[in-house]
C-alpha cells in the first residue's frame, strides 16, 4: 500500500503545479507581453537607421607631422619621399650646423632640394621653433 501511495503523491506533485487553463493563460500572458515589448521598442525607434548613420558619418583623418628638428632618423623616415639615407643626412645636418629655422633650412641638407622640401612640408612640423621663440622672449 505505501508503494501505491507514493506513487499518487510523485503524480499529484507533478501535476499539480498549474492546471491546463493556469498554463494555458500563463503561456498567453508571456506572448502578450513579448508583442508589448515588441510594441513598445518599434514605437521608441525601433529599427532605426543609427548603425547606417554611424557609418556615413565624416571620415577622420588623421594628421602625421615630424618636428624637423627633434626626430630620430627612423621618425623622418615615415615621411614620404624620405629614405634612411637622406634621413641620417637631415639628422647629421641639424647635429653639425644646427638646429633648422624654417623649412626652407632643409634646402643645405643634400638631397633636399625646392621639389623634396614641397613634397615634405605638410608631414613637417615645427613645434620647437614656437617653443625656442616663447623661451627667448623674457
Amino acid at each position: 500500500m505505501s508503494e501505491s501511495h507514493d506513487k499518487d503523491s510523485d503524480r499529484r506533485s507533478y501535476r499539480g503545479l498549474l492546471r491546463r487553463q493556469d498554463q494555458r493563460f500563463l503561456a498567453g500572458l508571456i506572448v502578450l507581453s513579448g508583442l508589448a515589448i515588441v510594441g513598445w521598442w518599434r514605437h521608441n525607434g525601433g529599427p532605426s537607421n543609427r548603425l547606417a548613420e554611424r557609418r556615413s558619418a565624416s571620415a577622420r583623418t588623421a594628421r602625421f607631422a615630424v618636428d624637423a628638428n627633434r626626430a630620430t632618423w627612423p621618425e623622418l623616415t615615415q615621411i614620404p619621399e624620405i629614405g634612411e639615407t637622406l634621413a641620417r643626412r637631415i639628422v647629421e645636418n641639424r647635429r653639425v650646423e644646427g638646429p633648422f629655422r624654417s623649412p626652407e633650412d632643409l634646402t643645405r641638407v643634400q638631397g633636399i632640394g625646392n621639389k623634396t622640401l614641397e613634397q615634405m612640408r605638410p608631414y613637417l612640423d615645427w613645434a620647437s621653433l614656437h617653443d625656442d621663440c616663447r623661451a627667448a622672449v623674457p
